[in-house]
């Protein structure tokens, strides 16, 4: 079983996909319950609404995926841009909460169900903007700085039981991308600052994420893989 958290956004429910196309199971986790029986009506699977900052939401999840968890996958994140100068403490603390504080919050449900039979696999999410460093990016590049730290520390904690891998995508088109993306102007501009002048997909995502999750995968832990059309190390221009 797989346990998907944020399985109604756009890359959450493409890694659904992948996985259910792949003959897994999984269970579907989200806040937006409409969108979640939706998506679990396509797939036919089961679901669960909860809300990753309600300790006691997580856990009735987390119970949901049984004892014995293949992978989870922690497809929650912010995408909170603005100015330094304009950032509030709340801003910060909404930021890391929901990013860094739900992933480890979520893996702390689950980490037995993780280590049971076999041993399982997590992937988490960083950006693009950890490693390179984007003005207006300070509240949610230190949020996802802290999930790159987490996967490293329990990549080492949970060895050799639990596999723990995170992916650093650059600007995906989804939903909570819209107001970056809904320009076409903007985002013509943000895609061809990438050596694969596009806009990231999700099935960019899911395939990465399936191999991470998966046998495919089974020496592979602790690393921070990008996934962002070459942003994070090309220039191809001056």
């Amino acid at each position: 079983m797989y346990l998907i958290y944020g399985a109604n956004g756009g890359i959450g429910s493409a890694i659904a996909r992948e996985l259910v196309r792949s003959g897994h199971a999984v269970h579907l986790v989200g806040r937006n319950g409409q969108a979640l029986q939706e998506l679990a009506a396509e797939l036919g699977v089961a679901h669960s609404v909860a809300d990753v900052n309600d300790p006691s939401a997580v856990a009735t999840a987390a119970a949901a995926g049984g004892d014995d968890i293949a992978g989870l996958v922690y497809a929650v994140g912010t995408i909170n841009l603005k100015p330094f100068g304009r950032l509030t403490d709340d801003d910060y603390l909404a930021d890391f909460g929901l990013n860094a504080l739900g992933a480890a919050r979520v893996i702390r449900a689950s980490v037995d169900a993780l280590k049971a039979g076999e041993g399982g696999s997590v992937v988490l999410f960083s950006t693009v903007a950890v490693a390179q460093g984007f003005a207006a990016h300070a509240s949610v590049a230190m949020a996802k700085g802290a999930v790159e730290g987490l996967t490293r520390s329990l990549g080492a904690e949970l060895a050799p039981h639990v596999r723990v891998n995170a992916i650093a995508p650059s600007l995906t088109d989804t939903p909570l991308a819209k107001p970056m993306t809904r320009s076409g102007q903007m985002a013509e501009a943000i895609a061809g600052m990438h050596a694969i002048p596009r806009l990231g997909a999700p099935a960019d995502i899911a395939g990465l994420a399936r191999l991470l999750l998966t046998d495919q995968g089974a020496w592979i832990t602790g690393q921070v893989i990008g996934v962002d059309g070459g942003r994070s190390t090309l220039r191809t221009k001056g």
